[in-house]
């Protein structure tokens, strides 16, 4: 199953975070994703001032593992909860400090890491989403919880802080710690923000005791001489930015898989060329022959016809190349990455970008654009330009299963697209409308303009087909609104930011 989610990344880039999730009973499964963006003509974004080579500039994508789904109950109880599959890890490097088992200790350290930070973020959506009368027993449940995921993990240090580990060894837990502490705090804060504005009645109860984890990790953070926000010291806070983003790098990193990304189906395109090569010399060359054998060799007819037939060749060549790579372009793709982890391929993902005629469009993409009458008749005139991205994937259930104790779901395709050059020919942002007023005649209304890019997502394996639309709202001043459009009622738009 193909799950998507759309947010703004910063001001003029969008992220895609798509997950693709394999069936546990398939041994591969196959995935189909295609995106089509509507893109109003007024732009000048088209397959002449549009590359290929300037999407992919505009585009980055990352595959990673999908995190292991726990609740926060189950981060440190039981045999296989995430800390004792870490305390485990740290009592073999203690005996044994081989290479191994030091890489095996700083995984499971990232692992459990990356689980917490989704356990909590999960806790915490779960407490916002609950009925009220749940709200308070889940808050409680919350802080009791955290508070004891956090002292447990900090226990662990005893285990390998001895002589026989070297102090440089001890900072991948410690790394961890920092992280943690981080983490709690952020979402601590998160759910303050959350519960005062569900029922500030339930905020005013929890209140002291949320505030309480917060001030906590604050004085641990300075006993430990982790770097913490101050007011009025700028320096400091711009490296305490710099340090979360080492931190969050360092913990996701075991999660992003190993690419090689190559052009797509070049042994085939170089055959073809080839081919075009040869059908323009069997032209030329059957040129020759014939003026040759009817007026005989070194005659001022043998050279005209030698000097045309070149000039031909040439066009013949490049027509038949041109005919190959629009035929391909249906069959291939413009790159295929092998994922893998661990040394062991776990299958391959394929990409493609080409702007795609509105003639051509399947009726499904059609009926999901619902343009309105307006736009319908602009578009006789001067038609919405449609931009299609593909992605196919190729998942081996087996391989993915033998990389980790941990199960996991699947791999998240991180995608992020930058409009900064949709934005070249906007108007200005600024529009004046007029309102009548009796003092002064008028009045003047300052109003936005916004352009409007459509997203239509289109979700295929064998299990789903699915269509999503979402609507971009953005003008020089950046990315303003996403609006996804509910496929049970195409007038319902609901704000996804």
């Amino acid at each position: 199953m193909i799950e998507e989610h759309i947010k703004v990344h910063d001001k003029f880039s969008l992220e895609f975070k798509i997950g693709f999730n394999a069936n546990k009973t398939h041994k591969t499964n196959d995935f189909a994703m295609n995106i089509w963006m509507f893109i109003p003509n007024s732009l000048d974004i088209n397959r002449f001032t549009y590359s290929k080579t300037n999407f992919y500039r505009d585009l980055k994508s990352n595959i990673r593992q999908i995190t292991p789904v726990y609740k926060l109950s189950e981060m440190a109880d039981g045999s296989a909860s995430p800390l004792n599959l870490l305390r485990n890890s740290l009592y073999s490097f203690a005996q044994q400090p081989t290479p191994t088992n030091q890489e095996d200790y700083e995984y499971h350290v990232k692992m459990f890491q990356s689980i917490l930070k989704s356990s909590m973020r999960e806790e915490v959506k779960q407490i916002t989403s609950a009925a009220l009368s749940e709200t308070l027993y889940f808050t409680e449940e919350y802080i009791r919880l955290t508070l004891d995921i956090s002292a447990k993990y900090r226990e662990l240090i005893k285990i390998i802080d001895i002589p026989e580990i070297d102090k440089s060894l001890r900072e991948y837990l410690l790394f961890g710690d920092e992280f943690m502490s981080n983490v709690l705090e952020f979402q601590t804060f998160r759910l303050i923000d959350r519960l005062k504005a569900k029922d500030p009645q339930i905020f005013e109860l929890v209140k002291k005791d949320l505030l309480e984890i917060i001030y906590r990790e604050i004085a641990y953070r300075r006993e430990m001489g982790f770097l913490q926000v101050e007011k009025g010291t700028e320096k400091n806070n711009h490296d305490l930015v710099n340090r979360l983003s080492l931190l969050k790098k360092y913990i996701d990193s075991h999660l992003y898989l190993n690419i090689d990304k190559r052009k797509d189906g070049v042994l085939v395109e170089q055959l073809l060329f080839s081919l075009a090569a040869g059908i323009s010399m069997i032209f030329a060359t059957a040129i020759g022959f014939s003026i040759q054998q009817r007026y005989g060799s070194f005659t001022m007819p043998l050279f005209v016809a030698l000097v045309v037939s070149y000039m031909l060749k040439d066009r013949i060549k490049e027509m038949t190349r041109y005919y190959f790579a629009h035929k391909m372009g249906t069959r291939y793709f413009d790159h295929k990455a092998t994922m893998n982890i661990n040394q062991r391929d776990i299958g391959w993902a394929k990409e493609s970008m080409d702007f795609v005629s509105e003639t051509k469009l399947p009726p499904e993409i059609v009926k999901a654009r619902n343009s309105t009458s307006i736009i319908e008749a602009n578009n006789r005139a001067s038609s919405e330009k449609v931009l299609l991205y593909r992605m196919l994937m190729k998942m081996n259930r087996e391989k993915l299963n033998l990389n980790s104790e941990f199960s996991t779901n699947g791999v998240n395709s991180i995608i992020r697209f930058n409009f900064s050059e949709f934005i070249r020919n906007m108007d200005n942002p600024e529009f004046a409308l007029y309102y009548p007023e009796d003092e002064n005649g008028f009045e003047v209304i300052e109003a936005e303009k916004l352009y409007y890019v459509n997203l239509i997502i289109e979700k295929k394996n064998d299990a789903q087909n699915e269509i999503k639309r979402y609507r971009i709202a953005l003008n020089r001043d950046g990315i303003k609104k996403i609006q996804k459009f509910e496929s049970n009622n195409p007038l319902l738009i609901t704000p996804t930011i």
